[in-house]
């Protein structure tokens, strides 16, 4: 925010996404139809590349015993998802929009630094996902897959001039069929129910890996830039200025939301369980032992062999391919909103996926070149990681946001609905300085290859990185709101943000 005193922001009249759609003065259930699609879109993340790695990788390390980070992880993004959309009806902007007005440049500049490497760390499983597929469908090297994908999702986005929702309903139907191939998968391997569920309530860590595999699990289902386009894309529906409209499409958005994550959250259960009850099994096949040791994205299409046997590979292949599509095609969207709403600049969609692609394409690049498939999907778990440290500089000034009468006026988010954010939120993050500084000191003491003086310097820099990660989220809880939302919902600043 620029300038100092009481500076009035209007509400946008005319939100500068397309399609708008005008929605009648009062909203009835005739009109929920009206509001679907922000978050079936937004839930095609949780199908994404980095998703299935991770389920893969957790269901053949560890059974069934991670299955419970994907119950806490979707009721968390579940929780923050319906909060971005309540921000976006309520206020009129999306969160990044609300971050600059709210924050002095000192803080959002590197907040949207931040979001922005969120978006391409979500890129770099999805480019190499897709360089996974074309592998299993047209035998060619993954790292010529990676260079491919530069002009993939740029072929599916011109294709939305035949219509964006034919397109949307092509790519959802192409991934439900990867789901469909799991659903079917599991009905023949048949887990047993008791460790499902087991798995699922009873929370349990044990193994020297099974904490990094939760973050990365975590990583993948709560994806920081995934907020920054839900309270985008819901602009897009245009409500009335009343109580009970906003009421209304806050609860028809918390609904579509809820459902479209529901069906995430069956698919990831059984994806999971079918690669956990594949690789636990006593009378394996020698490559079947060989690839649940080292299990990728390119290497699991032997999982569904029981359902649709010698097709396996192909099915599977373009699933993947739809998967790793369709997300980059939410990313892009989030990439251009965060740019737009931090910085206020707005450049054309191909401009911007060409830059986001070019970015992810260089580590995944670099790492299949010189480590091959297994690299690559090392990458992943790596990415998800990432975008798991990532979720304090986009969850704590969602949920500060939310529970601000200042912000959502008679809206706020309810004191039940605030505690159990915050108690999961705190719970995620405190995980994720725990993993981090627990592994760091032991990597640091136990690496005998390292010289003595290099140790010192990496812990010179790092452990003050370290302390400015804890310092910022602490600050962005603490930090008293500026911006105020007055009776006719315009933002006012009340201080000079500069």
């Amino acid at each position: 925010m620029e300038g100092g005193g009481n500076t009035v922001i209007k509400p946008p009249i005319d939100v500068d996404l397309e399609n708008q759609r005008p929605v009648e003065q009062r909203i009835g259930w005739r009109e929920f139809f009206k509001f679907m699609g922000p978050g079936f879109l937004v839930s095609l993340a949780y199908l994404d590349p980095a998703n299935l790695q991770t389920d893969l990788q957790a269901g053949a390390n560890y059974g069934y015993e991670l299955l419970w980070v994907i119950l806490v992880g979707l009721v968390f993004a579940l929780i923050v998802q319906s909060l971005a959309a309540n921000l976006g009806v309520c206020t009129g902007r999306h969160l990044s929009e609300v971050c600059r007005a709210e924050y002095p440049k000192i803080i959002n500049y590197p907040l949207w630094v931040l979001a922005e490497i969120a978006v391409i760390s979500a890129d770099v499983p999805e480019v190499i996902g897709t360089a996974f597929a074309l592998n299993l469908l047209c035998h060619i090297p993954v790292w010529v897959g990676v260079l491919c994908t530069g002009i993939s999702t740029l072929i599916l986005i011109g294709l939305q001039r035949f219509g964006v929702r034919k397109l949307e309903f092509l790519i959802t139907f192409l991934v439900f069929i990867m789901a469909a191939c799991f659903f079917g998968e599991l009905k023949y391997v048949k887990p047993p129910a008791k460790e499902l569920f087991k798995g699922m309530f009873i929370p349990k860590l044990s193994g020297n890996g099974a904490t990094g595999d939760a973050i990365a699990l975590l990583g993948a289902l709560i994806m920081p830039h995934n907020l920054y386009l839900h309270s985008a894309l819901v602009l897009s529906r245009k409500v009335p200025n009343t109580t009970r409209s906003i009421n209304d499409a806050c609860r028809f958005f918390l609904i579509e939301s809820g459902f479209a994550l529901f069906v995430a959250f069956l698919i990831n259960v059984a994806v999971i369980a079918v690669s956990g009850t594949v690789c636990l099994e006593k009378n394996l096949s020698p490559e079947a032992i060989q690839n649940c040791s080292d299990l990728t994205l390119d290497s699991s299409s032997f999982l569904l062999q029981n359902v649709l046997g010698k097709t396996s590979s192909t099915l599977y292949g373009i699933a993947l391919l739809a998967s790793g599509q369709s997300s980059s095609i939410t990313g892009t969207y989030a990439g251009q909103y965060v740019m737009q709403g931090f910085l206020d600049l707005k450049i054309k969609v191909w401009i911007r996926n060409i830059i986001t692609r070019c970015i992810a394409i260089i580590p995944s690049l670099i790492v299949s070149v010189i480590a091959g498939p297994s690299g690559a999907g090392q990458l992943i778990s790596i990415a998800s990681m990432i975008l798991s440290f990532e979720i304090p500089f986009s969850v704590i000034p969602l949920l500060k946001f939310s529970s601000s009468s200042a912000k959502m006026g008679n809206h706020k988010s309810s004191k039940s609905i605030i505690v159990i954010s915050w108690i999961l939120g705190l719970g995620i993050m405190g995980i994720n300085v725990y993993y981090l500084i627990t592994n760091f000191v032991q990597w640091l003491i136990h690496d005998h290859n390292l010289a003595k003086i290099w140790k010192i310097f990496i812990g010179i820099v790092v452990f003050p990185l370290m302390a400015v990660y804890i310092i910022v989220a602490i600050y962005l809880m603490f930090r008293k709101d500026n911006v105020v939302i007055s009776e006719k919902a315009s933002l006012a600043t009340t201080s000079d943000q500069d």
